[in-house]
């Protein structure tokens, strides 16, 4: 081997590192377009209705018991369910979520 073999063989291996790292970076921005942005947008989604909620309102809690608030208490970031008449239960507020209701089903 001679002195120009070695030289082209070097040259050429660093351009396939610049693609290699190119490739990383592409793939960083379609994990963020397609997973992180989307997800970033349901939390906040789910932030606005939480603080939406109201007394009389139904929802479903994490465990999937579903319910109407009876009470909100905002200091301690807790909310009382009526699950059934006279049957209350304590629940975080960040473990509700409001009930969207299918209409289709209602007219069934």
């Amino acid at each position: 081997m001679n002195l120009q073999t070695i030289l082209l063989q070097s040259a050429e291996g660093s351009g396939s590192s610049w693609s290699g790292m190119l490739m990383i970076v592409a793939m960083v921005v379609v994990f963020y377009f397609f997973m992180i942005r989307p997800q970033s947008k349901k939390q906040k989604e789910i932030k606005k209705a939480r603080e939406a909620m109201q007394k009389g309102d139904k929802v479903i809690t994490a465990g999937g018991i579903y319910g109407t608030i009876a009470s909100i208490n905002e200091a301690a970031g807790t909310m009382m369910i009526e699950i059934s008449k006279g049957v209350d239960i304590k629940v975080s507020r960040d473990q509700v979520y409001p009930v969207v209701e299918n209409t289709a089903a209602e007219k069934k």
